[in-house]
């Protein structure tokens, strides 16, 4: 096989997706809140970007949580596109954002330009622990941030008297009068979609099946799932028989058949 058609290969080709995947989510919001209060008829919608970004309705959630001292935060290195509180908890880290995802990218790209087999096989196991790893990380790293800021609400706010909370990085809170629901936003689902590829390219790792494989391997999917499962019962039953020594034995079946007779044990 010629080193440009290695590339054909799913092992090979699934990681240079998910490097485009990743790159492409930079252009697009990864993060999206929406807002529910008495005083707005529709629903407001902020979108958050992988770097100091905001889009959506931001202005206006910016002056709703005015009222319960709640800011958007500090991104300290750069000038973002929103005005910043000086009460507002400091996220120097949110500038990494861009590093995170090329440099993820960047080393799907090396895995998949793995000059062996065996190289790749390992690359791709790198590449996949080190992205779950990290993304992991920031996640932990975001979800902490959002407690910092829930639990420093500004006392000086017009609506006094409202606890400390923790807005979650994925689900639904409310604060006062106000609902809201975090999800992923479309660079989000781009970025688990190149994590998803990356774990289909470790599972076939050792295959060296082809794009144009991909239908057949489409439609066999459901057997071998099946194959599967009734391999994964029959080994379950082997095992259950083997913690239950004697219990095959033929004295153990001359026992049996004796008790259905009647007969002595």
């Amino acid at each position: 096989m010629s080193r440009l058609a290695r590339f054909g290969e799913l092992r090979r080709a699934l990681p240079l997706t998910a490097a485009a995947l990743l790159l492409v989510s930079l252009a697009l919001p990864v993060w999206r809140i929406t807002l529910t209060a008495p005083q707005y008829v529709e629903t407001l919608v902020v979108e958050l970007y992988a770097y100091p970004r905001l889009a959506g309705d931001f202005v206006e959630v910016q002056r709703l949580n005015h009222y319960v001292g709640f800011y958007y935060p500090d991104p300290v290195y750069v000038e973002p596109n929103y005005e910043v509180n000086e009460r507002a908890v400091a996220v120097p880290e949110w500038v990494l954002g861009p590093v995170l995802f090329v440099a993820l990218a960047a080393g799907a790209v090396v895995s998949a330009l793995a000059p062996s087999a065996r190289a790749l096989a390992r690359r791709l196991r790198y590449q996949l622990a080190g992205t779950v790893a990290l993304f992991a990380a920031t996640g932990a790293i975001i979800q902490y941030r959002l407690y910092q800021t829930g639990h420093s609400l500004d006392p000086a706010a017009p609506l006094s008297g409202v606890d400390g909370f923790t807005p979650p990085l994925v689900g639904t809170y409310e604060v006062a009068n106000i609902s809201g629901n975090a999800w992923l936003g479309p660079g989000g689902y781009l970025a688990a979609l190149a994590v998803a590829l990356l774990a289909v390219a470790y599972l076939l790792r050792e295959s060296e099946a082809t794009v144009g494989d991909l239908p057949d391997l489409l439609r066999a999917a459901p057997d071998r799932v099946r194959e599967r499962v009734g391999r994964n019962r029959d080994e379950r039953d082997e095992r259950g028989r083997r913690e239950r020594p004697g219990a095959d034995s033929p004295d153990a079946t001359e026992r049996g058949r004796g008790g259905a007779r009647g007969g002595p044990p």
